[in-house]
């Protein structure tokens, strides 16, 4: 491993763990962040599962998944309740992929659609029983557990980013069980401290911003 891709390790992993750690607290910080990389990969997997193809493999991907971000992370910044949404909505989605994933099945149209609609659900409960908080951090646990474990995968097992991004949960149990039993510790260490260390705490939801 050389220097740069050594301290590109440390950046992603303190950035991880920082996610995993303190995202509720960072919330407000990472809404606009969260709403591009979500929306962008929303968008290249939506292209990838419907049309077969390779995720980022080609520049439709890429330009959708840019446009959407884009859209997502303008969103998020203006409006929290969209905010909301769009973390409650992300945590669905990666819920719905992850368990197809994990029976084996990578992409079309019956992953993405059970991805949707799982992100439906969590909306709709997180708003129905006002549990924002408890998304958030949930959210953000699960974030930063799939940072720290996939940069491990990648400079320890050499999966490439388009390998993990496209079924992380199956390359995690075909590498090593260790990786999976690794990410349950670690989502379930960050929901602990972040509950503990919001006791006290309370998001104050902004205006709207136009």
């Amino acid at each position: 491993m050389g220097f740069e891709m050594f301290c590109a390790t440390l950046l992603a992993l303190f950035l991880g763990a920082v996610i995993l750690l303190g995202g509720y607290r960072l919330f407000l910080i990472l809404l606009p962040i969260w709403g591009f990389f979500f929306g962008f990969g929303l968008g290249a997997h939506t292209v990838s599962l419907l049309f077969g193809q390779e995720f980022f493999a080609t520049v439709t991907g890429w330009v959708v998944g840019f446009f959407v971000g884009l859209l997502f992370g303008l969103l998020s910044y203006l409006f929290y309740a969209v905010a909301v949404a769009i973390i409650a909505g992300s945590l669905g989605y990666m819920v719905g992929v992850g368990l197809m994933n994990a029976i084996g099945l990578e992409g079309g149209f019956i992953v993405w659609l059970v991805g949707i609609a799982l992100a439906i659900v969590v909306i709709f409960v997180t708003f129905k029983w006002n549990l924002q908080k408890y998304v958030i951090i949930v959210a953000t646990s699960a974030a930063g557990t799939l940072v720290i474990v996939g940069t491990f995968m990648f400079g320890l097992a050499g999966l490439q980013v388009a390998q993990l991004a496209r079924n992380p949960v199956r390359h995690a149990f075909e590498d090593s069980p260790l990786w999976a039993i690794l990410a349950i510790v670690l989502v379930i260490v960050g929901i602990v401290v972040q509950l503990r260390t919001s006791m006290v705490y309370e998001l104050e939801p902004y205006d709207n911003r136009i």
